[in-house]
This record gives structure tokens, C-alpha cells and sequence, in this order.
């Protein structure tokens, strides 16, 4: 058995945890990054199941890190538009990055892609160290010294545990943070489609009577990746489906917007919840993420608001190191402020648009597309939408800032 000694432990090696240890890169921290399920993530040639829609700010945290241009660009898809509708309806709305006078509104990046070019950057940083493959048996908290029991034997001691563990959350679970937590009642369904028409590098999201169906296009012309979110009853009814059948619904769904859709990989199920942890800040325990938060998947935002978690949370801990302590409880609460207050918005605009697009009532559907037929002239409205979906709006960690705002 061995003890080893760090500053923080970071638990979960996912996006949201490596984006945190990176972002304490080469400080006097010492860190470690602990992961049961991650061991060193080997390329593919086919597609990956899960993708992240990459907002610009996101993509600029990666580039701060020095990890934006080690991924594979020939991996990854820049959307300039977005076209959003929902189906026997006249709504509909249209979003271009043109009209921000940007290149790019997002990029659709292969999850693990983004983890193995995140973990071959941390392996080459003096003060990380990379625990993947080891299991927590035994978590402890106190004010002083928190304590990790391995399946190895190896004993980790830490100041402070950072819990990037997922909405499952080992150390949200150890510390009692309290949560709110409801059932959307929705599962997703994932896979990679084959289009007869070529995306054109446009997302593409359309609001069905059991839940939205969102198109990503990938870094292949006639390749997308799905999220199609349905109610609990029908997702079931759809997973058990022969493959060409699935393919039959899936395009009569989305309209036939791109011609046929023939799946290329095996369709994968999740189901939705919301969880909204209402402390994140205790004795010896941080937790950011989907640890602290989970929304419905229908504007492709869980990831970023993870990263810009990651990334306050680091800056927050450097700046309590200026102050000669690590953990800075009132540094600590401000930053539990700031990214519930952040965290808080976009749940509650995600449950907004879950509820206003639920249910086929006519005068429900005509409202709907009044709205959004107005909302689509008016180019202050959809400047704003736009600056959101990008995450450039609101307070943003300095990470996530350009060179010449920061």
C-alpha cells in the first residue's frame, strides 16, 4: 500500500474534470485525477455515439489550455446555422452566425476525442498525476484532510476533492449536498445516421408531439449525430424497433428534411432527469459539472456549462493561493454564486422551452408559432438567443474570454 499526498484530488476524468486539472496546469498545485471506468482512451476510426456541441466559449477554454489544436480538426464539425421548427406547424426559426459576424456558432466534437487529446496533454504536466482505473472504496471528508481509499490499496490524502463524477455523484453523495431533482419522463435516443442530403454544416432541431429530435451534423457531409428525446412510453416502443423501421419513423420525423436517414451504429438510451444540487461548496468537497447539475439535452448545453464550471472553479482556487490558502471559503461561496446563479438560468430556460412545446393543443401550437415566426424578424431577439448559444453572454470565467477582452 502507498500514500500519496496532492493539494486536490479531482474526481472523474471526463471533459469537465481534465478541463479543471488543466486549468491548474504547472501552479504550484500538486493534483490527481481519479477515474474508476477511464483507462487511456484508444482512437477510432468509426464514429462515437456521444458528441458535444463545443460553444465558441468552451472553444476558447480549450484553446487558453493549449488543447484546441491538438484534436483532430478532421474529427470535428464548425456549424455556421442552426434551423429550428416544430413539425404540423408553420414555426419555425432560423439562426446564423453571419449574423453576429462570426464564423462559427459551435462544433460538433466526438466526446473521447476531446478526453485522449485532454489526458495525453495532462500526462506530459509536472504536477499531475493521471489515477485512471482505480476505484474509490472509501471516501472521507473532514476540514483538514480529505481521504481516498483505492481498490489498489493505494491511499490518496488531498486538502481538497473536486467532484467531476456525473450526476451519479460518489462525492455529492459523501459530502450530503442536498439536490432538487425531477423525472423528465423523456429518454434519449442516440446514434449516428446516414442523410441522403448533405447537412450543409447546419444544426438542425425539430419539436415532435413526444419530444424534440435534433440532427448534429459530423465531420463527414451526409454524417449527424441524433438526440432524440421521447416521451419514456414511445422512446421504449422505438428502442425495440428493427433498424430499418427505426430508420422509417426517424426520417418521417425530422420531415424528410435530408432525404432518407439510415443508421450507422447501434442506437443507445438514456433517460432524462433534472438535477440541481443546492449546495456545492462544503468542508473539503467542490463538486461542478453534471455532479452539481443535469438539464434536458434539447439545446446541447450540459457540456459547456460544465466546462465553465471547471474553468471559474480553477481560477477561483488560484486566486485563493494569492491570499496563501487554498480553500478560501468566501472565495469558494462566490464562485458557488456565480455558476449556481449561471447553472440555475439555463435549467429553467430548458424546462421553459420543454413545457411550452409540450402538448399539441391548437391554440398552444398557434401560440407557438406566432412566436417564433416574430422572434425569427426581430434581430435583437435573435442576436441575443445567438450570443447565449454560443456562451459568450453572461459573466464568463477568464479562461473562456478572448485575448483582447481579457
Amino acid at each position: 500500500m502507498a500514500i500519496k499526498q496532492y493539494d486536490i484530488v479531482v474526481v472523474g476524468a471526463g471533459i469537465v474534470g481534465l478541463t479543471c486539472a488543466l486549468a491548474l496546469a504547472n501552479s504550484p498545485l500538486k493534483i490527481a485525477v481519479v477515474d474508476a471506468a477511464r483507462g487511456k482512451i484508444a482512437p477510432s476510426d468509426a464514429p462515437l455515439p456521444r458528441v458535444s456541441a463545443i460553444s465558441i466559449a468552451s472553444k476558447q477554454v480549450f484553446e487558453s489550455l493549449g488543447v484546441w489544436h491538438m484534436l483532430d480538426h478532421t474529427r470535428m464539425q464548425a456549424y455556421d446555422a442552426m434551423h429550428v421548427w416544430e413539425q404540423d406547424s408553420f414555426a419555425e426559426i432560423d439562426f446564423s452566425a453571419q449574423q453576429v459576424q462570426q464564423n462559427a456558432l459551435g462544433y460538433i466534437i466526438e466526446n473521447d476525442h476531446i478526453i485522449a487529446q485532454m489526458q495525453s496533454k495532462a500526462v506530459d504536466i509536472q504536477n499531475i498525476d493521471l489515477l485512471l482505473g482505480s476505484k474509490i472504496q472509501e471516501l472521507t471528508l473532514s476540514k483538514d484532510t480529505q481521504a481516498l481509499q483505492l481498490d489498489n490499496q493505494d491511499m490518496v490524502l488531498a486538502k481538497l476533492v473536486v467532484g467531476a463524477d456525473g450526476g451519479n455523484s460518489l462525492v455529492r453523495r459523501v459530502a450530503g449536498y442536498p439536490q432538487t431533482f425531477w423525472s423528465y419522463n423523456q429518454n434519449a435516443l442516440v446514434t449516428t445516421v446516414e442523410t441522403e442530403i448533405a447537412h450543409n454544416n447546419t444544426a438542425r432541431q425539430v419539436f415532435t408531439e413526444f419530444g424534440p429530435l435534433a440532427l448534429l451534423p459530423l465531420w463527414q457531409p451526409n454524417l449527424c449525430s441524433i438526440v432524440w428525446s421521447q416521451d419514456t412510453e414511445m422512446a421504449e416502443q422505438l428502442n425495440q424497433l428493427a433498424p430499418a423501421e427505426f430508420d422509417k419513423r426517424l426520417t418521417a420525423a425530422f420531415d424528410v428534411k435530408l432525404g432518407r436517414l439510415n443508421s450507422v451504429d447501434k442506437l443507445h438510451s438514456f433517460p432524462l432527469t433534472m438535477q440541481y444540487a443546492r449546495q456545492w461548496v462544503g468542508d473539503g468537497a467542490v463538486i461542478i459539472g453534471d455532479a452539481a447539475h443535469t438539464i434536458h439535452p434539447l439545446a446541447g448545453q450540459g457540456a459547456n456549462l460544465g466546462i465553465m464550471d471547471a474553468a471559474a472553479l480553477a481560477e477561483t482556487l488560484l486566486d485563493s493561493m494569492e491570499n496563501d490558502t487554498l480553500i478560501d471559503p468566501q472565495l469558494l461561496r462566490k464562485f458557488e454564486r456565480w455558476r449556481k446563479s449561471e447553472s440555475a438560468k439555463m435549467t429553467a430556460t430548458m424546462e421553459l422551452f420543454k413545457q411550452l412545446f409540450a402538448g399539441k393543443h391548437p391554440a398552444k401550437k398557434l401560440l407557438r408559432g406566432v412566436g417564433m415566426s416574430i422572434t425569427n424578424k426581430v434581430m435583437p431577439a435573435k442576436k441575443e438567443i445567438i450570443l447565449q448559444a454560443m456562451g459568450v453572454a453572461g459573466e464568463l470565467p477568464n479562461l473562456a474570454r478572448s485575448s483582447s477582452a481579457k
